[in-house]
């Protein structure tokens, strides 16, 4: 059974890869729910290296499956409503990648999450903070503007490795 990889909105060979766009509502149980019974599934068939990917709101989801170990590694990309405790109670293999002009995840809040990440050695973790780009620099640009599509490209690689790293 090949690994499955678990990333909203992207497919880059549908042989290796389901996509299952993680509903982005904060608080709610259903979204978590519904990735569980995903995940569920996907060991049922015998796959057991799954990753998940979330962008926005979307980290809430994908950090409370961290937090539950369901997946084996995690992204989360522009996290929005992820707290330091979110962070605390994460049991596998975690990456952030985060914008330097974020009001909803500033910097330092992300500074704050790899210093708790740093303090759990058991946890392997990656964080990078990208540079004059804004929240949601990953799937929220102009196609028509260079910079800005190498930026999210530079983004949606360092996924992809961290993945290929970790699963």
């Amino acid at each position: 059974m090949k690994d499955i990889l678990i990333v909203p909105q992207y497919i880059p060979d549908e042989d290796l890869y389901l996509c299952h766009e993680v509903p982005t509502v904060q608080a709610e149980p259903e979204p978590v729910e519904e990735s569980k019974e995903i995940i569920e599934f996907l060991n049922e068939k015998g796959v057991r290296s799954i990753g998940v990917a979330g962008f926005c709101w979307g980290a809430q989801v994908a950090v409370s499956l961290a937090k539950g170990a369901y997946v084996q590694a995690a992204v989360l990309l522009h996290p929005s409503l992820v707290t330091t405790e979110d962070i605390r109670e994460v049991k596998v293999l975690i990456a952030t990648l985060a914008a330097e002009i974020d009001r909803t995840s500033p910097p330092a809040l992300i500074q704050e999450f790899e210093k708790i990440l740093v303090s759990k050695s058991e946890v392997p973790h990656f964080v990078k903070i990208y540079p004059r780009v804004i929240h949601g620099w990953t799937v929220r640009y102009e196609v028509n503007d260079e910079k800005a599509v190498a930026e999210a490209e530079e983004a949606h690689a360092a996924l992809l490795d961290w993945f290929g790293k970790s699963l």
